[in-house]
C-alpha cells in the first residue's frame, strides 16, 4: 500500500459549500468593487491586477470604468481569472475583519484536518481563488483559525486546475513524489488532471443523489468516509 504523505484540498463543494461562495463572497465583493477601484485605484497591488485585467482581455486601451465593468462580468460569468480572484480577496478581507461573515465549513472537516495535521500528514490547498483569499477564507472559519494546520498554498499563478502540469508543478514546490500525494475535489476534471500526474485522488461526492453508477475516481459522501 502506498504511503500518502502529503494532502492537497480544493475548497468550494470540497472542504466548504459552493453557496457560501456564489451567494455570500460574490455578491460581497460585486457590490463593493467599484468603490473599492476608485478608492484604492492608486495602490501598487491594485494597479498590478487592473493591468493584468487588461491584459487577459486584449484590451490595449481601456479606462478605469471599462475595467471595473469587466470585472463585474466576469464575476456573473465566475470566470476563473486570477487578477479578479485577486481583488476579490481584497475586498474580501475587509468583510472578514469586520466580521460581516465567517467562511463556511462542512462539519466533520476541521476536526478531520486537525486528525490528518497531527498523524503527520502535510496540508495544502489548490483553489481557484487567490492564495490570500485561501488564507482569510481558513483564518476567518465558522471553526476558527486552521490556517496553523497548512503547509502551503496554490492558486491558478500555479495553472489552470484542469491541467496536469498545475499538479506537477505543486509536486515540485513541495517536494514530494506524486504517488505520495491524495488530492481532494468536487470536480472530476481536476481529477483527472491529478491522477494524470501522478496523484491519488479523493471525489468527494456530497449530494447522494449525485453519486455515479460508476465513479472515475474513489468516492467519498463527507472527510470522515476518506480511507488513506
Amino acid at each position: 500500500m502506498i504511503e500518502i504523505r502529503a494532502i492537497v484540498t480544493d475548497i468550494e463543494g470540497t472542504t466548504s459549500s459552493i453557496s457560501f461562495v456564489r451567494d455570500v463572497l460574490f455578491p460581497y465583493a460585486r457590490k463593493r468593487l467599484p468603490a473599492f477601484i476608485e478608492t484604492h485605484g492608486d495602490r501598487p497591488e491594485v494597479q498590478h491586477w487592473l493591468h493584468e485585467t487588461a491584459k487577459e482581455a486584449g484590451l490595449v486601451e481601456a479606462s478605469r470604468q471599462d475595467i471595473v465593468e469587466l470585472l463585474l462580468q466576469w464575476i456573473d460569468e465566475d470566470r476563473k481569472s486570477t487578477a479578479l480572484k485577486a481583488l476579490q480577496g481584497m475586498i474580501w478581507k475587509d468583510g472578514y475583519a469586520a466580521g460581516d461573515y465567517r467562511a463556511h465549513l462542512y462539519p466533520e472537516v476541521a476536526a478531520r484536518l486537525r486528525d490528518w495535521r497531527a498523524d503527520g500528514l502535510r496540508l495544502y490547498v489548490y483553489s481557484s481563488g487567490s492564495v490570500p483569499a485561501q488564507q482569510l477564507f481558513f483564518r476567518y472559519s465558522e471553526a476558527g483559525d486552521l490556517t496553523p494546520l497548512f503547509a502551503g498554498y496554490f492558486d491558478t499563478e500555479t495553472g489552470p486546475k484542469r491541467e496536469t502540469e498545475s499538479y506537477r508543478r505543486i509536486a515540485a514546490a513541495i517536494d514530494e513524489q506524486p504517488r505520495h500525494i491524495l488530492f481532494l475535489s468536487d470536480i472530476v476534471e481536476e481529477l483527472d488532471a491529478a491522477r494524470a500526474a501522478g496523484f491519488h485522488t479523493g471525489w468527494l461526492i456530497r449530494e447522494p443523489l449525485a453519486w455515479p453508477v460508476e465513479p472515475r475516481h474513489r468516492a467519498f459522501r463527507d472527510f470522515d468516509a476518506i480511507t488513506l
